[in-house]
């Protein structure tokens, strides 16, 4: 997997360190507050556990499985694997993403949440790709802002692979375009 690694963006130190930071902010407005952190799958798994072992105060955590991009690098159409059968009414939610890079997945299932009328919804994703964005949405929190790359690790991936990367690397081009 290394030698298909054109280079580290992210370290795993940098990437812990941020979500440490993260953490700290939460704290600030939700402490007294039980939010929901709802985390997108696949990718974000690995984010939302280390960003919810950084909270010290209590929490529910729930995912979403979605996805736009199958086994290609190109945004394609939304699936949503399943449903939101969790409360979301007066709650205060925290979506916890790997990345926002078009803004189309995103947009859609902030759009649902939304509907469901929670007492507040924040964004929180660990990468920023604003070159990519197709859909006027904004993260409140963002780990990193990005170069338009195709990156993988900590739980990004290319065609299921890569995930388990301890970093974010920008993946080597002839690895996906050949």
């Amino acid at each position: 997997m290394l030698r298909d690694i054109e280079r580290v963006l992210l370290t795993g130190e940098q990437i812990s360190e941020r979500i440490k930071s993260i953490a700290e902010e939460l704290k600030k407005e939700y402490e007294h507050k039980n939010p929901l952190i709802l985390c997108i799958l696949k990718g974000s798994f690995i984010f939302a556990a280390d960003l919810v072992r950084e909270l010290d105060f209590p929490c529910t955590v729930e995912f979403i499985c979605a996805s736009s991009y199958g086994k290609s690098t190109v945004s394609g159409d939304l699936i949503i694997k399943n449903d939101i059968d969790f409360k979301v009414a007066g709650r205060h939610v925290i979506i916890a993403e790997d990345i926002l890079d078009t803004g189309r997945t995103l947009k859609h299932i902030m759009d649902i949440i939304s509907a469901e009328k929670p007492a507040s919804l924040k964004l929180c994703t660990l990468l920023d790709k604003p070159e990519r964005r197709e859909q006027e949405i904004k993260a409140d929190i963002i780990g990193f802002e990005i170069p338009n790359e195709f990156v993988v690790g900590y739980g990004l991936d290319y065609a299921e692979k890569y995930r388990n990367l301890r970093f974010v690397g920008v993946l080597k081009k002839d690895v996906y375009s050949g």
